[in-house]
């Protein structure tokens, strides 16, 4: 049970639980029907850029989406962590290009194109632990996408915004900060769910 009444610490420490229940299993069949979800997405379809992340441990698994993207000819760009928490990028060039890095993280290992070349994207895609019904995301407290969206603000950069989710994690209410940029949409391994739309959000076929 996702305790939604709590503050942001508490929020984040109810959805980790539920993840850390996942089996592999469970795991690696969402990541494959979040690829084909995902790949319905028209902003993805048109896309010719996309700043993806490469998942780790429980998260909703990115690496199908990333493939197939690349298949098609799309530049996925990977975020590479700065000692500032500030996010650097680099090209996905595929599984045998990445490498370990600070927290467990897997990064490319190509040359390093600048914290600015997120500005460049169509669809910036964005890890979370939740949504809400305003598009308002949850992330883990690092800050490191807060900096991301500032700067696609200073820039006048209007990429696509999709965080990428569990069933189970788009919920009625995530609280929120006076400075947070809804999303455009989440996608889940069974829906896309679009927000900021005239008529209120709207949620894909399942």
């Amino acid at each position: 049970m996702i305790n939604i009444e709590g503050s942001k610490p508490e929020l984040r420490r109810s959805l980790l639980a539920v993840r850390a229940r996942l089996t592999a299993d469970d795991i690696a069949d969402a990541r494959s029907r979040l690829a084909c979800r995902a790949l319905e997405l028209p902003e993805l379809a048109e896309a010719r850029t996309v700043a993806a992340y490469v998942s780790i441990g429980g998260e909703p698994g990115t690496e199908g989406l990333r493939e197939a993207l690349r298949a098609r000819g799309v530049r996925v760009l990977l975020p590479v962590l700065m000692e500032d928490n500030d996010l650097d990028w680099g090209r996905d060039e595929g599984p045998g290009r990445l490498v370990r890095a600070r927290r467990g993280l897997l990064e490319p290992e190509g040359p390093r194109l600048g914290p600015e070349a997120v500005t460049g994207a169509d669809v910036v895609l964005l890890p979370g632990l939740a949504v809400d019904r305003r598009g308002v995301r949850l992330g883990r407290g690092g800050g490191s996408y807060d900096r991301v969206l500032a700067r696609l603000d200073r820039a006048g950069a209007r990429p696509a915004l999709v965080v990428l989710l569990y069933d189970g994690e788009v919920l009625d209410d995530v609280p929120g900060e006076a400075h947070d940029r809804p999303v455009h949409a989440a996608i889940t391994p069974s829906a896309v769910h679009r927000f900021r739309a005239a008529q209120g959000p709207t949620q894909g076929p399942a």
